[in-house]
């Protein structure tokens, strides 16, 4: 009886062991999901009637006015946004990152507005405040971060996958380095790009990563040079960024800055350049590429159309390069190498198919290894915590845990010249 008690225990220990064993087996990645109520659903404007939109008006707060290439981009869309959508609408220029953000907010709904959208970054804790003050008015941010983990039902942020633009343009700028390798004005290893950039925050540097990453796509001996003028909109110092990188013997520039102040000393200097939110063709013919940009109006159409059908507006919306909401501007063929555009189109539908990605882990390394696992800061409370595993299925997931990037890996080929 001893014998067969001692045999039954060791048997149940084995099966114990294996299911333990079982229970410890790595899970699988999961694909990305849309966790935090991201969504990148278009609106159908032409299901608005009169009644919809009779009681609907929009304030807008933008950070500075028309001539800022960020905030004109802005400003043409929330115009035509309007006019699709048949609302009156109230515009708001060159309000701080400041406690005038919430001032002005509260003017717009003391003039009627049911909805108010803000367009840069540091407006976020004021409309936060705001939101908080006026439930009943439907608040909108681009570029923000918190509205996901802000637990405000009338609170929103939205952005769009720029990062494909930026690489598109990066495309554009790989083909123009290897035109100048080809034609003997630089060797392969002088193909250096400088990239100057606002702030060194992940919306920046996803942006010239991504650049950087479609350069090198096409061609392999690229590297870039960063600068930072710690300033959205100056073109003085965007002027002297430009001749800092100019000066160190980068052969094409872009950048993530507001103002002509870079290009137009790239047109003096005659050197290539992928511009943001517009075309410099009419005041930079000899240099001017391209340029990537977020058509807005598909967001504020969904901002509008919702708000005015009594639907719920998501805690993030998030446009692509698929819906419309990501652009590129007509390719400057006098400037860009041949076989451009042809290629441009070639890299497009691969990043619409899915079939190229962006953030490829196969396609940087980080002090000369892969990236295999990444904590990224999403759930931002202002204090930049990393907290979400980003590699997913082999590629980092842009925009996938909220509409804001939050890509800020510093990868090999790339130098921050002001660390």
């Amino acid at each position: 009886m001893k014998k067969i008690i001692a045999l039954i225990l060791a048997l149940t220990m084995v099966f114990a062991l294996a299911a333990c064993g079982k229970k410890a087996e790595p899970e699988a990645t999961p694909e990305p999901t849309f966790p935090f109520d991201n969504d990148s659903t278009p609106f159908d404007v032409s299901t608005l009637t009169s009644d919809d939109v009779k009681n609907v008006k929009v304030g807008f707060i933008f950070l500075h006015d028309e001539t800022s290439t960020y905030d004109l981009n802005f400003m043409n869309a929330a115009k035509q946004a309007c006019e699709n959508c048949g609302v009156e609408y109230v515009i708001k220029t060159n309000v701080p990152e400041g406690q005038e953000c919430y001032d002005k907010a509260a003017e717009l709904v003391d003039a009627g507005c049911t909805v108010v959208f803000a367009d840069s970054f540091g407006h976020e804790s004021f409309m936060i405040q705001a939101a908080k003050e006026f439930p009943d008015v439907q608040f909108c941010h681009a570029t923000g971060t918190q509205a996901h983990s802000a637990g405000l039902p009338n609170f929103h942020n939205a952005f769009a996958t720029i990062f494909e633009g930026r690489y598109l343009g990066g495309v554009a700028a790989g083909m123009k380095l290897n035109q100048m390798i080809e034609e003997g004005k630089i060797t392969a290893d002088q193909a250096k790009i400088g990239y100057i950039g606002a702030y060194p925050y992940a919306e920046v540097k996803s942006g010239y990563t991504s650049f950087f990453l479609g350069a090198r796509s096409v061609c392999p001996s690229a590297t870039m040079e960063v600068t930072f003028t710690n300033s959205w909109f100056s073109p003085d110092l965007e002027k002297e960024a430009a001749i800092k990188l100019i000066d160190r013997g980068c052969v094409l520039l872009s950048e993530h800055a507001d103002s002509m102040g870079a290009p137009t000393e790239c047109e003096s200097k005659g050197i290539p350049f992928v511009f943001y939110n517009g075309s410099a063709a009419a005041d930079c013919p000899n240099t001017f590429i391209i340029a990537s940009r977020i058509n807005w109006v598909t967001f504020m159409e969904v901002m509008i159309g919702r708000v005015a059908k009594g639907e719920t507006l998501n805690a993030d919306w998030t446009g692509t390069l698929a819906n419309g909401a990501v652009e590129m501007t007509e390719l400057n063929e006098n400037v860009a190498a041949p076989g451009t555009a042809e290629k441009l189109e070639e890299v497009k539908a691969a990043l619409i198919a899915g079939t190229t990605k962006v953030f490829d882990t196969s396609t940087f390394t980080v002090g000369g290894k892969p990236v295999t696992t990444y904590q990224a800061d999403v759930n931002d409370l202002g204090t930049f915590t990393p907290d979400t595993e980003s590699i997913v299925g082999g590629e980092f997931a842009e925009s996938v845990f909220r509409s804001a990037p939050s890509f800020d890996i510093d990868i090999d080929g790339i130098t921050n010249i002001d660390a």
